[in-house]
């Protein structure tokens, strides 16, 4: 991308898995970085981080860090998104949020590039990410209704360890290695055994019976897509799948549906890429679409049970593009469009 201008990058929550992704990411992509600022909780602070074979060190997240940085990325989670947001936009930081904690505000916009970038516009000083579940599904609900018109879609998710974060990875690790070695499985990650399981349990439980996780589907489908009055109904699982989520979705539409079109759709859009070739068995799984920038869309056929209806599968990248890379294609269209300027002029580190 055009380096003709540099910016001050923070990343708070260096040290998680997020964290780490954007920084893999942010170097990959060639984002514009005069100097980098990394920012973790204060058992984190002191660490040094590799970017473009320097050593970084980590800085405590605090009010009163965020003066010279032109913008941050915010991946350690709601409680300190509320608590240092507001510091960070008052020092004229834009910040990129990964959790969920202002998602549904009306006044943050909640972006997809591919999707909603006009919204961008709007910014007040923060741009909210997707929960990495509905970032997944849009990749193959959006063509579609672009094409055929969405009214309503129900989807069944098949979620990543790497969604609880590095912890949730360990866990299914260290409970299939005590597997081998004829040990005893034991969890506290999930709330169940995950090694050879699935739990119909991703967050906790609201009063409806659904839970968080299945709510933002619905309520942050609505907001992406400018769809107030969608219809969603989701079951969110975890499946013993260490990096990339899956959905299964049936949507009906407005609009008369041919498989041939659908596929015409999503292999025109540049958020997925069609693997759909039922006669070779060729179709998207976690494996192949891990650290992909694309989702894969596939398993298109006519839904039997929904008037105008599809069925078909996602799978994409949970920590890509549903989070880190997300927050980073947000930024580089900031950039492109000229709504993103640094506040400063910094030699390059």
């Amino acid at each position: 991308m055009d380096h003709a201008a540099s910016f001050t990058v923070g990343i708070v929550g260096a040290t998680g898995a997020v964290g780490q992704e954007l920084l893999r990411l942010i170097e990959q992509r060639g984002f514009p970085v005069a100097k980098l600022r990394l920012f973790a909780s204060t058992r984190s602070t002191g660490k040094t981080v590799l970017f473009r074979g320097q050593p970084v060190q980590v800085e405590e997240a605090r009010p009163g860090v965020f003066d010279h940085v032109d913008v941050a990325f915010f991946a350690a989670g709601g409680a300190v998104t509320r608590s240092l947001a507001p510091d960070a936009v008052k020092a004229g930081c834009l910040v990129i949020d990964k959790s969920s904690a202002l998602r549904m505000d009306p006044t943050v916009p909640l972006v997809i590039p591919e999707i909603n970038p006009q919204a961008l516009r709007s910014h007040r000083g923060i741009i909210a990410n997707p929960n990495c579940s509905t970032a997944v599904a849009l990749m193959g609900l959006w063509p579609l209704h672009q094409r055929f018109g969405l009214r309503r879609f129900f989807a069944a998710s098949y979620q990543s360890v790497s969604g609880a974060g590095a912890e949730g990875v360990r866990e299914l690790e260290a409970q299939v290695g005590s597997h081998v070695r004829g040990g005893a499985l034991t969890f506290s990650v999930f709330p169940h055994q995950i090694a050879f399981n699935v739990i119909p349990q991703v967050d906790t439980f609201g009063p409806d019976g659904y839970t968080g996780e299945e709510t933002k589907i619905m309520l942050e489908s609505r907001k992406i897509m400018g769809l107030p009055n969608l219809a969603v109904s989701a079951t969110c699982v975890r499946v013993p799948v260490e990096r990339a989520h899956s959905v299964a979705i049936n949507a009906e539409f407005d609009r008369p549906v041919s498989v041939s079109e659908a596929r015409e759709a999503i292999a025109g859009f540049q958020g997925a890429q069609l693997v759909d070739d039922p006669a070779s068995k060729t179709y998207p799984t976690p494996l192949d679409f891990s650290r992909v920038v694309k989702c894969g869309v596939g398993r298109i056929r006519l839904d039997t049970a929904l008037e105008n209806g599809l069925a078909f599968w996602v799978s994409g990248d949970n920590l890509w593009k549903g989070a880190a890379l997300n927050a980073v294609q947000v930024a580089e269209l900031m950039v492109k469009e000229g709504l993103l300027k640094p506040k400063t002029s910094l030699a390059a580190v």
